[in-house]
């Protein structure tokens, strides 16, 4: 393949700072010098872009493997930060102002550094590592705008911290610190106008699941054009909740049940409701009988989602059922209006859990509306940080975090209007750990999921912003330097990751939840790197020829099959992730289906899995279990029928017939259009009546068995026996 190959932008087929998070109990002290000594530039030979490939019968590992199956153990307390004193002396710090125990001991001046612009060794390191990836990115940027690559203009991701820094990807945690990050590498986020920000979702992409229904040999699997606006549409259009009208009638007869369980599996995911001033808070949201106050507000929306935990995914429960946890959020829900116009840090928190409620209903504008509301409120606190009381500080980081995390989830789907909160990134902390009495503590401060998401997320905003927003159009070799950082960056979340949450690279499902939705966010990030060497070889098959091409689709489709090839493992992110996990199921198998019709792809594909059927099995499985969603809401529901479709119109064109299986017999049927379809397209390869038989038969299989449904099959036969071309007829 030639270096001016053109990779086309999917749009044209229509017509940093990196958080380098770090926590001193992460590794140890040796395994930190180790790493933080090792560049990019001295990896080892068998490794890719920060890959690594081991045997087919243990898996694929991008990195190394470190099969790790312990438990999660989580740190619970911040450490204390030491004066220059007790450093020198390296002897322990009480951490007492204005003077600790042993200065005044000594008699010596006690002075603490300022949070933000502390440098010891492993601080250097990582301002050396940055500046590496400073010059890197920026080399890449005029290199790959000479090659028509339009990537964003210089941007504070970029000159001021984009690089991750090897070891330390997960964040060094600045607690106190609000407003401008001092200087020392980090810029000056608020004393100057900046640019586009590269680890923020930008304004318009073309990442989102619809937009590969435009990608050659994948938009022949549906029969008309699909907006890549339906979702959105669909969402807008879609009908509130009517029981938020009724009087709640709330049973506190299991409410220590629901604490514990919210504590235990949900707190994880969010790590916003504080353990160890939570007893404070439900004693007088109890006094005021959970009627009145932001106290009582939280408990009932904790509540509602301790319960809601103990149910599993929602997708299994029966739509005429309530679900878990609503009594309780109905109970809150009557008093949000009374915190609407509050601008308090708990006002904030109200909503954002109302948000959260919202995302495990599968209600994505109703979160998002919540969403904006606690947008605007946390704005209002970050713009004059004095307004913040010192205790709450800690709070607000993690609300913030939230926010940005939960919004740029549905901007990566949505067309939606950016809130603004995100000009607010640079300048706030990152969770340190709260603080308090351990005898009043009710649960573990579990942040090490929470810091993860958040680098993983900004490393997700990078990718859209530099392969996937607007008009980008680059050549495959003027694009390899940008993906291959990233992948690096990828990696390098990995590395960074404490061992307990490292989870292994074995083709064997997971027990852990949080290391199965961090190994599934993972190959979600490794599919939209490569992506685009899919696109590149659907639009013109000799693009594989070029050994590049060729590995980077193979990486791609690794990470695809890795994500759907135990399909019930998204059921360990259900609470926070069901509404992104099923349009991700959709988008990665939306690539295998287009992948299996070119040749070349197919034939890497069939390098991933034991036999080709199965590869038709996983595609089915996801086909199932995305039906299983089509009632929780109408952007699922298209979605499933979107790749119903696509896998009836995929085998018509391999000339396979459609599999047996369990579709339909959830909530809804196989629609005849789809066979329709089939027949229409197998038409041209002179349907038999032996297929014919075969498909009538499948038909009543599937419990297809009315009138109107034969009627329609003889009308069918007739069409068939007269067509002489492929068609596509609609529904």
């Amino acid at each position: 393949m030639s270096a001016d190959t053109v990779l086309k932008s999917p749009v044209n087929y229509k017509n940093q700072r990196t958080p380098s998070f770090s926590r001193d109990s992460m590794l140890s002290t040796s395994q930190k010098l180790r790493h933080h000594s090792q560049s990019s530039d001295n990896r080892p030979e068998n490794m890719s872009n920060g890959a690594q490939k081991v045997s087919s019968d243990e898996g694929s590992n991008p990195l190394k493997r470190r099969n790790t199956e312990t438990g999660v153990d989580y740190p619970r307390r911040r450490a204390t930060i030491a004066c220059e004193v007790c450093r020198s002396r390296k002897s322990r710090c009480d951490g007492t102002k204005p003077k600790c125990k042993l200065c005044t001991e000594l008699g010596a001046e006690c002075i603490y550094r300022e949070p933000g612009i502390k440098l010891d060794a492993g601080d250097k390191l990582i301002l050396e590592r940055l500046n590496r990836i400073e010059s890197l990115l920026q080399m890449s940027m005029v290199s790959t705008t000479a090659n028509g690559l339009s990537l964003t203009q210089d941007s504070p991701g970029m000159s001021n911290g984009t690089g991750l820094d090897g070891e330390n990807i997960i964040l060094s945690a600045n607690p106190t610190s609000f407003g401008s990050i001092p200087n020392g590498g980090f810029g000056t986020w608020s004393a100057q106008p900046t640019g586009t920000n590269i680890s923020t979702m930008p304004k318009v992409h073309t990442n989102a699941a619809m937009h590969l229904l435009q990608w050659p040999l994948i938009r022949d699997l549906i029969s008309r054009p699909c907006d890549p606006q339906v979702l959105l549409q669909l969402e807008m259009a879609r009908e509130p909740l009517h029981t938020l009208t009724k009087t709640p009638c709330v049973d506190l007869s299991n409410t220590q049940a629901y604490i514990e369980a919210y504590f235990e599996r949900v707190n994880v995911w969010y790590a916003c409701v504080n353990p160890y001033t939570w007893r404070s808070q439900y004693r007088t949201a109890l006094s005021n009988g959970f009627r009145e106050g932001p106290e009582s507000c939280i408990v009932l929306l904790v509540l509602a989602l301790g319960q809601a935990s103990l149910h599993g995914s929602i997708s299994r429960i029966l739509p005429q059922e309530d679900p878990p946890g609503l009594q309780y959020f109905t109970a809150a829900w009557s008093l949000l209006p009374g915190l609407m116009t509050a601008n308090s840090v708990v006002a904030a928190q109200c909503h954002l859990l109302a948000a959260a409620y919202h995302f495990y209903l599968v209600r994505p504008m109703e979160a998002w509306n919540l969403l904006c509301t606690t947008s605007t409120k946390l704005q209002l606190l970050l713009m004059a940080p004095s307004r913040i009381p010192s205790h709450q500080r800690e709070l607000v980081e993690r609300i913030y975090w939230n926010a940005l995390l939960f919004e740029s989830d549905l901007l990566a789907e949505l067309d939606l209007p950016h809130s603004g909160v995100v000009q607010f990134e640079e300048n706030v902390g990152l969770p340190g750990g709260f603080e308090g009495d351990e005898s009043e503590q009710v649960g573990r401060d579990e942040l090490w999921y929470f810091l993860a998401e958040i680098a993983l997320r900004r490393l997700l905003n990078r990718v859209s912003q530099l392969i996937y927003s607007k008009d980008s159009i680059a050549s495959t070799t003027s694009l390899d330097p940008v993906v291959a950082e990233l992948d690096y960056q990828l990696s390098q979340w990995y590395e960074s990751l404490p061992l307990p949450l490292q989870f292994p690279f074995t083709r064997n499902a997971l027990q852990d939840p949080v290391q199965t939705v961090l190994r599934l966010r993972f190959f979600a990030c490794r599919t939209i790197i490569y992506r685009p060497y899919i696109l590149a070889v659907l639009d013109n098959e000799q693009a594989v020829l070029d050994p590049a091409v060729r590995e980077n689709c193979h990486k791609c489709l690794e990470a695809c099959i890795r994500q759907l090839e135990h399909i019930h493992e998204h059921h360990a992110g259900h609470m926070p992730y069901i509404w992104q996990g099923a349009l991700s199921m959709v988008s990665q198998t939306l690539l295998i289906m287009g992948a299996s019709m070119s040749p070349s792809l197919l034939s890497i594909l069939l390098t991933l899995v034991p036999h080709r059927e199965a590869l038709d099995q996983i595609i089915n499985d996801v086909v199932v279990e995305v039906e299983r969603y089509a009632t929780l809401a109408p952007s699922l529901s298209l979605a499933s029928e979107i790749i119903k479709e696509a896998e009836v119109r995929r085998r018509a064109y391999l000339g396979t017939p459609p599999i047996a299986s369990s579709w339909g017999t959830s909530q809804s049927v196989v629609h005849s259009s789809n066979f329709v379809a089939y027949l229409s397209l197998r038409s041209e390869r002179h349907v038999t009546a032996a297929l014919t038989s075969e498909i009538f038969n499948l038909l009543f299989r599937l419990n297809i068995r009315h009138v109107a449904a034969i009627r329609h099959w003889k009308s069918l036969e007739v069409k068939v026996q007269a067509s002489s071309e492929k068609t596509f007829p609609g529904d």
